[in-house]
């Protein structure tokens, strides 16, 4: 008998009496995990700390759960296990964390707020008495990232390469750091704390590692001040926005496990796999990033040839010394 995977969204059940990853059903709707671990609300005290949603609502990250089978918990449970460890030690421990381990970590905090703005959406639907408007590309790229999320619970094999891109980078923060930020349209993700910064490009079958080569060689090996990885963040968000494909990818489901395989993201059109990269765009996009630090856009794109930049001096090589807080 081959290894089935769970879909919620043939029928679009996102209640709260099915486990939100197997579809098994649920005996209570007390049966619920939290989309943020625990022990990182804690550490930061966020349980109570407003999280807006897309329709510009809030509800707090103790509020955003997810319903669970207690067997989902518990593999869970597992995962966070080893990234709270990692995470609790720094820079280095988590350098060395499994890439599939970081990316269920990652997902799993993702999907569990994409769950939570579909069921907000659907109470909407319900209350106006109209349908609810969702687009198919998002369904086909959620529905993907639901597909691999339960490699937590079946046994799965990315083949070929890992349909995502995450990279770890060692960061002078200040201390009590917390900045989480997501992008559910692009699925991109980043976080900011210990020592340590995370961005997670999902669904991009590596190719924003490819796209930001560059500067990534050349801030390898250094630790980065809070501006510079703020910047590197600032391009890894736009390019998520400018890549302008929808990956396909075919499950081959077996007795013994899933193997994922990624389909080219060339196509018969030859058309580039990012869109044109507009200065102005990513002077916005920056200037959003560099809040903490009062840069406005006329400053970061006064040369439109050469925005500005605090990851290389003008000799284009790392630039090491940055006096500017910690923020």
């Amino acid at each position: 008998m081959a290894t089935k995977l769970y879909n919620p969204f043939l029928d679009f059940k996102f209640d709260n009496k099915t486990c939100f990853l197997t579809g098994q059903e649920l005996q209570s709707p007390d049966e619920q995990i939290q989309v943020f671990p625990v022990w990182m609300m804690r550490a930061f005290d966020l349980e109570e700390k407003p999280f807006k949603m897309l329709d510009e609502s809030f509800m707090t990250y103790k509020q955003l759960q997810l319903p669970s089978s207690v067997s989902t918990a518990l593999a869970f449970e597992n995962v966070e296990r080893q990234v709270e460890q990692a995470m609790g030690q720094g820079f280095d421990a988590v350098k060395k964390l499994d890439d599939i381990t970081l990316f269920q970590w990652v997902s799993k905090i993702l999907y569990g707020v994409v769950f939570n703005e579909i069921q907000v959406g659907i109470r909407q639907a319900l209350l106006s008495g109209e349908s609810m408007n969702f687009s198919q590309a998002l369904v086909h790229k959620f529905r993907n990232l639901h597909a691999m999320l339960q490699s937590v619970v079946v046994p799965m094999e990315f083949e070929h390469q890992n349909p995502f891109s995450i990279q770890v980078f060692s960061v002078e923060n200040a201390p009590e750091t917390f900045l989480y930020r997501d992008e559910i349209n692009t699925l991109v993700f980043s976080l900011r704390m210990n020592d340590f910064a995370i961005i997670a490009t999902l669904q991009d079958n590596g190719t924003h590692g490819i796209y930001h080569e560059d500067a990534l060689e050349k801030i390898a090996r250094y630790t980065l001040h809070p501006i510079q990885f703020e910047e590197i963040c600032a391009r890894y968000f736009y390019s998520a926005y400018l890549f302008n494909r929808l990956p396909e990818y075919t499950y081959m489901e077996t007795p013994q496990k899933v193997f994922v395989e990624p389909m080219p993201l060339n196509d018969f059109t030859l058309k580039p796999i990012f869109d044109n990269w507009v200065v102005k765009t990513y002077g916005q996009v920056l200037e959003n990033f560099w809040k903490p630090w009062g840069y406005l856009l006329f400053e970061i794109i006064k040369n439109p040839e050469q925005p500005m930049t605090f990851l290389t001096d003008e000799q284009d090589n790392f630039r090491e010394k940055i006096d500017l807080p910690l923020n």
